[in-house]
């Protein structure tokens, strides 16, 4: 009785500012009268004498048996840590150091190995690999498996300790083994870790008159850079007018939702939707700030010109928002592989000047109500990631069919029609269907997209004319 007595008594302090933080906590996600038929049926209960006996008895265990000595401050910050990780693989608490990376990261700066990860199987599945980073310089693919940390098993680690292991010094290695789908050993990978300056935004001019954008993460900066990027390639363009746009979100890892609507925004007339009331994306939860809904307001900076907006298994988040809102205004042609799916909003909430916890508070809606957790951002046209190799002449002339003027021996155009022009662009296309065939495919839609965006008009022949 009285080994009790002093047990309870030593974990006193300990156990009130546990309760006191649960008090404030659930104050803080206090049930509205909404949730009332979850209470009564039970499956929200509240806390018995039991469960905080059950509790109070673990700390004990702990303090008194563990192999070392062990401090209250480190048992309340593993009591948070396990609590948010008990919800779902994207909440979690955030220490001093964390959180610093975390807000150094939405600047556009911070040290690893620039890889974007979520625990799945007990390892660490890559969401993506972020642009110029070593990891993507390496040949880490989105979907790949990370099985390994410097030989150590990363089922035997908590998702923070794998995390920071990555993460380490400027100019240190970390050997990475990976298990990749179609490959049957695994692949073992030494990086050097740097500090990852992202820029976001990438851009070129293809055939002189298509734009391409690449968007590697949403960031503060983010869409002043994509509107600049805009400007400079009309100013480059034929006659400085872009004739459509390729908006490459392959691999995007996601960032910051109010960047992300922004975005979507940029290529969205307010005035000609007709549907959704205008609505970009919408999420609903239980934090009274999760209720949130945002709409298009400004005008098209691309004035109706033709999008091909690319995804693959690694755009999440962020990138599917912009997706899922331009496919359904119909404002863009999505290509590529079904995304990520993770449609799930996290809050970061501060519970100190230097600690916060990130908490899943509310899922994603697309304009039409569609849900992007689970489920991802189904393109419109599937294009595999396929290679093409060998002779670069071989290998265009079986992409595009030739013509009668190209065969040998043709009949010569005796009239004073001229032959059509030499397809400078030829030797590039053909390029670029060697390094990028994904991108190759989505200029030829968009070129397709632009040629009936001229021809609205279809003059239909006449049956007795085909004869």
């Amino acid at each position: 009785m009285n080994r009790t007595f002093l047990n309870i008594f030593r974990v006193a302090s300990f156990l009130s500012f546990i309760l006191l933080s649960l008090f404030v906590f659930s104050n803080a996600f206090a049930v509205s009268d909404k949730d009332g038929d979850l209470l009564t049926h039970g499956k929200m209960e509240s806390l018995e004498d039991k469960d905080i006996s059950r509790f109070t008895s673990a700390i004990n265990e702990i303090k008194d048996f563990y192999v070392q000595p062990i401090n209250d401050k480190k048992l309340l910050e593993d009591a948070i840590r396990g609590m948010l990780s008990g919800l779902d693989p994207h909440s979690e608490y955030l220490d001093e150091e964390a959180y610093k990376t975390l807000l150094m990261s939405t600047n556009g700066e911070f040290g690893g190995l620039g890889i974007e990860v979520t625990p799945e199987f007990g390892v660490l599945k890559v969401v993506s690999p972020i642009d110029d980073t070593p990891a993507a310089k390496a040949g880490i693919k989105a979907g790949d498996y990370i099985v390994a940390l410097d030989g150590k098993l990363v089922n035997e680690m908590t998702l923070r300790e794998a995390v920071e292991k990555m993460r380490g010094k400027k100019g240190t290695q970390v050997t990475l083994t990976v298990l990749r789908k179609g490959e049957k050993n695994p692949i073992t990978y030494k990086l050097t870790r740097a500090t990852i300056q992202m820029t976001s935004i990438k851009s070129k001019l293809l055939n002189n008159q298509f734009g391409y954008i690449r968007v590697s993460q949403f960031q503060q900066p983010t869409t002043e850079l994509l509107i600049s990027a805009i400007d400079s390639l009309k100013k480059s363009a034929t006659n400085n007018q872009l004739k459509g746009l390729i908006l490459d979100l392959r691999n995007n890892p996601g960032g910051l939702l109010e960047t992300a609507v922004q975005i979507s925004d940029v290529f969205l007339d307010s005035k000609k939707l007709q549907e959704f009331n205008r609505v970009i994306v919408y999420t609903e939860g239980r934090l009274p700030k999760a209720q949130y809904t945002a709409k298009a307001t400004g005008g098209d900076v691309l004035n109706g010109a033709p999008m091909v907006i690319l995804i693959n298994e690694g755009s999440a988040s962020a990138s599917e928002i912009v997706a899922g809102a331009l496919q359904d205004y119909h404002r863009a042609v999505i290509v590529g592989k079904t995304s990520f799916g993770k449609g799930s909003v996290q809050t970061v909430l501060p519970l100190d000047d230097t600690h916060a916890i990130k908490l899943t508070t509310a899922l994603y809606h697309t304009p039409s109500g569609r849900v992007i957790q689970n489920v991802g951002i189904i393109p419109d046209i599937t294009i595999e990631d396929l290679k093409v190799s060998g002779n670069t002449k071989t290998d265009l002339a079986a992409l595009e069919p030739i013509k009668e003027f190209e065969l040998k021996g043709h009949l010569a155009n005796t009239s004073k029609t001229p032959l059509p022009a030499d397809d400078s662009s030829k030797e590039d296309l053909s390029n670029l269907a060697q390094d990028d065939f994904q991108l190759y495919e989505a200029l030829k839609i968009l070129k397709a997209m632009y040629m009936l965006g001229q021809n609205n008009k279809i003059t239909l022949i006449p049956e007795q004319a085909k004869q």
